[in-house]
């Protein structure tokens, strides 16, 4: 009890209030934090102090935060609406450390993962290395959030996901599965891309906290893999996480 009634009391409180209750938004704890700039610099090879750096970056994008919260609430997702990033820092410090021309989300619900992706991909322009974003999507309402100067970033593919994928032709650098969350839909995405991912591609898997989907795929195509277990501050949701796919030559 002692380890649960903490988290009995947070849950009380949030489920009080006018939050989105499909995607829940909270900080990390800060060791957590750590934890995720330390596997980035791993995988990447970058220095600690410049992810920690892009981290930053995002946690004090006070523009972004203002656009999702203030589309968030005249959407009618909820008043009570605070927008932090948990793992999706990942995702943000990946892209910024590695610089990729074509990203590829599958399945974008509101679109605040989109409109993340998207800041990546603005900053990376203005540092001279310009990206692409694309989102697979199969509800035509989903994707609201993903408009302004965030929407020049790409598109959005609304349809069938793995359709969408079959049918992409430009090389991947960067994939993130978050879409049907099946362990068979998401495995049958790894398998639509396989042969078009880069030689320097990273997947990122929104569902490795559940299925060993990425790890499998990881496997059969003599890829690394690596998982990093998400620890929210302050929040009744125990986390989920990012499962990272890469090529060994990003360990050497």
């Amino acid at each position: 009890m002692a380890y649960l009634l903490p988290t009995v009391k947070l849950a009380k409180a949030w489920a009080g209030q006018e939050k989105e209750p499909s995607n829940f938004y909270y900080k990390l704890t800060p060791g957590n934090r750590d934890q995720l700039i330390q596997l980035i610099s791993t995988i990447t090879g970058g220095g600690y102090s410049a992810i920690e750096g892009f981290v930053a970056e995002l946690e004090q994008d006070d523009e972004l935060r203002l656009h999702l919260e203030t589309q968030l609430k005249n959407t009618g997702y909820g008043r009570d609406i605070e927008i932090d990033y948990g793992r999706r820092l990942g995702w943000y410090a990946f892209i910024r450390m590695t610089k990729p021309r074509t990203v590829i989300e599958t399945g974008i619900d509101h679109g605040v993962g989109s409109c993340v992706i998207a800041s990546a991909l603005l900053r990376n322009a203005a540092d001279g290395h310009p990206g692409r974003y694309y989102g697979t999507e199969i509800r035509r309402e989903a994707g609201k959030l993903f408009t302004g100067k965030y929407a020049t970033t790409g598109e959005i593919l609304y349809g069938d996901s793995i359709e969408s994928l079959n049918a992409f032709t430009q090389p991947i650098d960067m994939f993130i599965n978050d879409s049907d969350h099946s362990s068979e839909y998401e495995y049958r995405e790894y398998q639509a891309i396989a042969d078009k991912l880069s030689d320097s591609a990273i997947i990122l898997g929104d569902n490795a906290h559940v299925t060993d989907c990425l790890s499998r795929f990881s496997r059969e195509t003599g890829r690394k893999f690596l998982f990093f277990s998400e620890k929210p501050k302050d929040h009744w949701y125990p986390g989920a996480g990012i499962g990272v796919s890469f090529g060994e030559k990003r360990l050497q």
